[in-house]
This record gives C-alpha cells, sequence and structure tokens, in this order.
C-alpha cells in the first residue's frame, strides 16, 4: 500500500481537477448543447486533456530540472512559498483574469484555452509533493536524474492526466444528456475556493 500511496493521490489529484468546471467539463457540456451533438462533447475531450497535460508536464519538467541542480529542501521550500503565493493571488485576482473562448473555438484553440487554464489555476503545481518524492524513490541514489526521473513522471503525468479525463467525460455528457448547464445556479459548490485552500495547503505541505 505505501507503494500505491503517491499513484493514488495522482488520481485523486485527476479526479479533483476533472471536477472543477474551469478545467474543462463546463466548456465540453456547453458546446455539446450549443452545437446539439454528443459527438462534440467528446471530441473536445482530446484537446482539453492535451492541453492540461501540456501544462502539467512544463511544470513537473521545470521542477524535476531543477531538483537536478538544486538540493532538494531548497526546492521544496521554493515550491511551497510559490503555491502559497499562487493561492493568495488567485484568492485576490484569479476572478479578474478569465481565459475567454467561444462556442465557434476549434479544436485547437480549445487546447490553447486549456492550456491556459491549467497554467493560470496552478494545476501542475499541485503535483510537485507527489512528483518529487515519486521520482527521487525511483532512483538508487535518491538523486533527481534524467534517466531515473522521466520515465516516472511520464508514468505519473498519464495516471493523473487519465483519471481527470475520466471523471470530466463522465460529468460533462451527464451535464449533456440530463441536467444542463442551469443546474450550476441552483447547487453546484464553490469549486475555485476550494482550490485555493487545496493550493495552500499542498504549499504547507511542502514547507512542512
Amino acid at each position: 500500500m505505501p507503494e500505491l500511496a503517491p499513484w493514488l493521490a495522482l488520481a485523486g489529484l485527476g479526479a479533483f481537477h476533472g471536477v472543477n468546471p474551469a478545467m474543462g467539463w463546463l466548456f465540453a457540456a456547453a458546446l455539446g448543447l450549443h452545437r446539439r451533438s454528443g459527438a462534440a462533447v467528446w471530441q473536445s475531450l482530446v484537446p482539453i486533456a492535451a492541453g492540461h497535460a501540456l501544462s502539467v508536464a512544463l511544470v513537473v519538467g521545470l521542477v524535476l530540472a531543477l531538483g537536478a541542480v538544486v538540493e532538494q529542501r531548497s526546492l521544496e521550500i521554493a515550491a511551497g512559498l510559490l503555491l502559497i503565493g499562487w493561492a493568495a493571488y488567485h484568492a485576490v485576482y484569479g476572478h479578474r483574469h478569465r481565459v475567454r473562448i467561444g462556442f465557434t473555438a476549434g479544436m485547437a484553440g480549445l487546447g490553447i484555452w486549456s492550456f491556459l487554464m491549467a497554467t493560470a489555476h496552478g494545476a501542475g503545481l499541485m503535483l510537485i509533493p507527489v512528483v518529487l518524492p515519486l521520482c527521487l524513490a525511483a532512483t538508487p541514489a535518491r538523486e533527481l536524474t534524467a534517466a531515473g526521473s522521466l520515465p516516472i513522471s511520464l508514468a505519473a503525468l498519464g495516471v493523473h492526466t487519465a483519471a481527470m479525463l475520466s471523471v470530466i467525460a463522465v460529468v460533462a455528457f451527464a451535464v449533456y444528456q440530463w441536467f444542463g448547464v442551469g443546474f450550476l445556479r441552483r447547487g453546484w459548490i464553490n469549486v475555485d475556493l476550494i482550490w485555493i485552500g487545496t493550493l495552500a495547503v499542498t504549499g504547507g505541505v511542502l514547507l512542512a
């Protein structure tokens, strides 16, 4: 079970990202309703997943590259402070900087939107407390190297993205097929507030 814990955490974070409307299911469902096409819902999942995965991969890759030349504890402290600062910025200014895209956008535009949303929300930063020790555990010397960390980081990205995409697909199709986006006005939770709290807690974990 200890060996499975990081992978379950990655899947859990993927599911958490997937349930957030800002990560793509709201757009996928609304796009399907706008075009009156269930196929549009499924087609939109590909660029949404690709944009999210690219954003996360760039952050994780940067952290691992820095980890090869920076002492691990210093990297954890820097990442923790960045997460807490990102949470504070998102709490104060996040609502002022919404990435907007219309329903006439193509798949390339949707992929760019997904990349920008994941980056703006700090989706990749959330994975640092899991990916960093996971990559270290995969190397006998417990030092980050390109050869040792690349396969495990790619596997981590795959698990995270697959979990996120599964949740987005289920929620988007359920909203398109049965509920409609109007139900958000009646009872959807404030995911942004939970997101901010998660960023701050994750930063605190790294600092501790």
